[in-house]
């Protein structure tokens, strides 16, 4: 899966050109300054030559925006480390998404809700097969759920353990994943518009609040 050959290793070496050049922008201006010249003139080329790589600037962005996941996926063995049964680490595995989403939301908006304009697995895949270095020192037991690009089969391969031990009952379990998933939805929309003047720590702590109140009456 993650072998390249020669002519990919060029093709990945430019494409992180491409890259780097858009996280630069992300980080000086914000994600909603991008554009495809902006990232031409600073990774060093034209501006068509992007499109031999990038079908288009939502998956430059996309790429881009992967890179920041980085601190997440890092965090989140150390998170579900702290939990003693498989719904607790249910719990801190949404608690670190909440925690790295709600500190970034633009680009962890343009990663999980934005139209891309093809099959979000499709690039998901594509990325972790250029760029294996961002999961090679991950738990294989974490790579179920983080290769999906989908928020709720996202959530339910995180409860199926829970689900299977039997502290999540069966027939609770899409309610509860569907339920959580719009928890998330919801206060990542508020930070977006600026409709309420949480910090990204009070985000965290009252997104958790409800989705550990739907597990628990879910056991």
């Amino acid at each position: 899966m993650f072998r390249l050959d020669k002519k990919e290793i060029q093709r990945t070496r430019i494409m992180r050109y491409f890259i780097d050049a858009t996280v630069q922008i992300m980080k000086e201006e914000g994600i909603e300054h991008v554009t495809i010249r902006k990232v031409a003139d600073i990774a060093g080329y034209n501006s068509a030559t992007i499109y031999n790589y990038f079908q288009e600037l939502s998956h430059l962005v996309f790429f881009a925006g992967m890179t920041f996941l980085k601190k997440y996926t890092d965090a989140l063995p150390e998170y579900m480390a702290k939990g003693e049964n498989s719904l607790e680490k249910y719990l801190l595995t949404w608690e670190c998404f909440c925690k790295y989403s709600f500190a970034e939301p633009k680009i962890y908006s343009a990663i999980f809700s934005s139209n891309l304009g093809a099959q979000p697995e499709e690039l998901l895949q594509n990325y972790y097969t250029i760029f294996p270095m961002d999961i090679i020192e991950l738990p294989e037991e974490f790579l179920p759920m983080v290769l999906e690009s989908n928020l709720s089969k996202r959530g339910r391969v995180a409860l199926e353990k829970s689900v299977k031990e039997g502290l999540i009952k069966e027939e609770h379990a899409e309610e509860l994943n569907e339920m959580a998933v719009l928890i998330w939805q919801g206060m990542l929309t508020l930070l977006l518009n600026n409709r309420r003047t949480y910090t990204p720590e009070e985000a965290v702590e009252k997104t958790m609040k409800y989705i550990r109140k739907i597990a628990y009456s879910a056991a």
